[in-house]
């Protein structure tokens, strides 16, 4: 299974990316769980200064932006 988290205050641009990255998930048929972390202290333990962020499996792979469905399925692979 793999781990998809979010980590933002909640605002528009984190639920675009958590819509976005369970988009991806479900296209590839992978079976995941979505965590949406908005601790500011579990996010800077993350050492993400820019939110958004997309982490799989306690990697960051993007903060600060907003990746398309597409450019997130190879994060996920």
């Amino acid at each position: 299974m793999v781990r998809i988290q979010i980590l933002g205050s909640g605002c528009a641009k984190c639920r675009q990316l958590a819509d976005n990255a369970e988009a991806a998930a479900k296209e590839l048929g992978l079976e995941y769980e979505l965590v949406k972390v908005t601790d500011l202290k579990e996010i800077m333990s993350f050492g993400v200064m820019l939110t958004p962020a997309l982490a799989v499996d306690g990697q960051v792979k993007s903060a600060g932006k907003v990746p398309s469905v597409e450019l997130i399925k190879p994060m996920l692979g």
